[in-house]
């Protein structure tokens, strides 16, 4: 694993770019630069925040019961699924969501670009814990641009003689007002599996509001999603590309106790996610030597 004195003296540019190790030895980044500052864990590599410089509230919700513990998944942020979504299909014991969210990544590149935007270049480490879960010869890595937009690419490439299947999303939260007031649009016609309902087959209509626990998974989908919040006064815009399903989930009170770490005073009513993801019949095959990739743009807009 690479040490924080490594890394810093590899890719550390002072505040702009830099590594530090909490108390329990997980390293985080830090990034700044004139247009944005981001937060990234190294164990999954997780992006925890990313705040533009014209934004007045932070577009991406962290819960402030959020645990930073090795081998725990990190509550808020951009948590990466892979290789598979939900409960592993034959093994209740393994990690739901898979391991990636909760094993070290290493870091292949860090550096200021030339339009003042900071790349980043993450590689989850091998390990026979991976192995274990994993038996295939493959490479995943996540570059993260952060800018005026956050942008990130899940590429996995088969470096092996037999092709896999991996499910995986972008399990971003993003922080709101309070979910009653927000909507989600661009799902319109889009038939979705209502998880609360026993994965019962729907089709919506109009936009998405929640007044309840909602967990559905919109299929056949490569649409652009907007995230509509008239208490903060903005609209989140989610591009994607290399997806074909886009998860939205708010657990809701019952749900949120349940969980345990969604935050105090009703946290679980200032976010909601909207996940770009291949899950479910969205699943993707990905042959020996080719390689897929799954990749969004977040951008928000004055409403």
């Amino acid at each position: 694993m690479q040490s924080v004195h490594e890394l810093n003296a590899r890719y550390g540019v002072g505040h702009k770019i830099h590594f530090s190790a909490d108390l329990n030895g997980l390293v985080t980044l830090e990034i700044e630069n004139p247009h944005a500052s981001a937060k990234v864990a190294l164990q999954g590599g997780h992006v925890m925040q990313w705040n533009p410089r014209h934004a007045e509230a932070p577009v991406l919700w962290l819960s402030d019961q959020a645990r930073f513990v090795a081998g725990r998944s990190i509550r808020g942020g951009v948590p990466v699924c892979w290789p598979w979504f939900g409960p592993h299909a034959t093994d209740e014991t393994l990690c739901p969501h898979g391991f990636a969210r909760v094993v070290p990544w290493d870091v292949v590149d860090a550096r200021p670009e030339a339009d003042n935007t900071t790349s980043l270049v993450l590689k989850l480490v091998e390990s026979r814990q991976v192995e274990k879960q994993w038996p295939y010869d493959c490479e995943l890595t996540l570059t993260v641009n952060i800018g005026p937009t956050l942008k990130m690419a899940l590429t996995t490439t088969n470096k092996g003689h037999e092709p896999f299947v991996i499910g995986e999303a972008l399990h971003t939260y993003f922080q709101v007002s309070d979910i009653e007031v927000v909507r989600v649009l661009g799902l319109d016609h889009t038939e979705y599996e209502d998880k609360v309902e026993d994965y019962a087959l729907k089709r919506q209509s109009g936009d998405i509001s929640f007044n309840d626990e909602v967990d559905r998974v919109y299929l056949n989908t490569d649409s652009t999603c907007v995230l509509e919040d008239p208490g903060l006064r903005r609209k989140i815009i989610i591009e994607k590309s290399g997806s074909h399903s886009t998860v939205v989930w708010t657990p809701w009170e019952r749900k949120a106790a349940e969980i345990g770490d969604l935050g105090s005073h009703h946290g679980w009513r200032h976010m909601v996610c909207v996940e770009t993801s291949n899950v479910r019949g969205n699943v993707v095959t990905v042959e020996p030597g080719s390689a897929h990739t799954l990749s969004v743009q977040y951008s928000t807009e004055s409403l």
